[in-house]
């Protein structure tokens, strides 16, 4: 082989890449250790669980009720097999559990993960047929249930999210994070898994908004791309005080739209039911119900 590196320059970067964490303390970091979960087996368990979800909607296969039935069972087989290993991994690989089934390790744990989520499948397609339904009330360019399924990237970002969402009220380490940072890459939608987010909740377009971990969204909520329900920023000695601590992000109430590019920052931060928030708002301070914002929160109007 006609190499293009110098041996010397081969040699010394290998060995400098193999001796490790370069000072950062993580296992993940290191050469050496437990397999650690894949990010291409998290997609392909989103999109089977899509399949799963709304057969025949992601791969565009004829259906029939029978043969349905059974591949569904199928699938859901394959499905619960391939996400108890990933979550086997993930805590082998240096995740620990929170909250719950923390006494279990390994494949007993993640069974029991697996046989807690599967039981919220149907709940969850519920869920996101009123999402979809949610976007057609209030997008004239949706013109049924099945092209917001196929074709908006809010339903995508939100069909990852409320997935993820069941794991991390599991306690379930890394994987969370990985569904929606995948989803976040394909759409450019961020929302951290922790996240609350009632029913009928409609994004248009999408590109660029943030909600971050302790957000809370309640029903019948819309927003525009660009907006982001964000945290104040704290000084780097109290980060670690945060961590797992305190509601750092705001709480949208019912029925409230957010359009473009606004700013809502805050875990006190409040936004009132009927509420609406024009474009390019900031928001620091909580808003009364069925009040207009513009700009800034000092300059309000009733809506």
């Amino acid at each position: 082989m006609n190499r293009i590196l110098e041996p010397n320059t081969l040699d010394n970067v290998a060995a400098r890449l193999v001796q490790g964490n370069f000072g950062v303390a993580d296992p993940l970091l290191g050469m050496e250790g437990p397999p650690i979960p894949s990010i291409l087996e998290v997609r392909d368990i989103i999109e089977d669980c899509r399949e799963l979800l709304f057969p025949g909607l992601t791969d565009g296969r004829e259906r029939s009720g029978a043969r349905s039935q059974r591949e569904i069972e199928e699938r859901l087989d394959h499905v619960a097999a391939r996400l108890s290993r990933q979550i086997e991994l993930a805590v082998a690989a240096g995740g620990a559990p929170k909250r719950t089934y923390e006494g279990d390790g390994g494949a007993a744990y993640a069974k029991r993960v697996v046989n807690a989520i599967v039981p919220e499948l149907p709940r969850l397609r519920l869920a996101l047929v009123e999402d979809a339904a949610a976007a057609v009330a209030g997008d004239p360019a949706a013109r049924c249930v099945a092209d917001v399924i196929l074709c908006y990237p809010g339903h995508y970002t939100v069909t990852v999210h409320r997935l993820a969402h069941i794991l991390w009220n599991l306690g379930v380490p890394l994987l969370p994070r990985m569904m929606s940072e995948h989803a976040h890459r394909v759409t450019g939608i961020d929302i951290h898994p922790g996240a609350h987010i009632g029913a009928f909740f409609f994004i248009d377009h999408g590109t660029g908004v943030v909600v971050g971990e302790t957000s809370i969204i309640c029903d019948r909520v819309r927003i525009y791309q660009g907006v982001t329900l964000g945290g104040l920023s704290v000084p780097t000695s109290e980060v670690e005080s945060l961590r797992n601590g305190p509601k750092r992000h705001p709480t949208i109430e019912d029925n409230v739209i957010i359009y473009a590019n606004a700013t809502i920052l805050g875990g006190n931060t409040v936004v009132g039911r009927g509420s609406i928030i024009e474009g390019n708002a900031w928001v620091v301070k909580s808003v009364p119900p069925n009040t207009r914002v513009t700009g800034t929160y000092q300059q309000v109007a009733n809506a």
